[in-house]
């Protein structure tokens, strides 16, 4: 099984709206894509909640059956609008993907 971790810093403001709100959004259409994805095994998405100069403001934590699974979730079209959105209020991205049984 592949763990998927990605993290993001976001933008203060960005398309109009507070970073507060664009982090809401994003955390929403992501959870949005697990009915969509049946590729998807379990995803969690988190806010931070504590701040500091170390910190993300959003984490992914998605789990798949394997290598090939994870490519069709990163391909998928529904997931490809919510990445283009990240693209546009984000500051910075971090990403890991590690298999579970090593």
């Amino acid at each position: 099984m592949i763990k998927h971790v990605v993290m993001w810093r976001f933008k203060e403001s960005a398309l109009g709206e507070s970073k507060a709100t664009n982090l809401r959004l994003f955390k929403s259409k992501l959870e949005a894509l697990v009915p969509i994805i049946p590729q998807i095994i379990d995803l969690e998405v988190g806010i931070n909640e504590v701040e500091s100069d170390t910190a993300y403001d959003a984490v992914l934590i998605s789990t798949f059956a394997n290598k090939e699974d994870l490519g069709i979730y990163a391909k998928h079209p529904e997931h490809l609008i919510v990445s283009g959105f990240c693209a546009k209020v984000r500051e910075s991205r971090v990403a890991v993907d590690y298999d579970m049984g090593l």
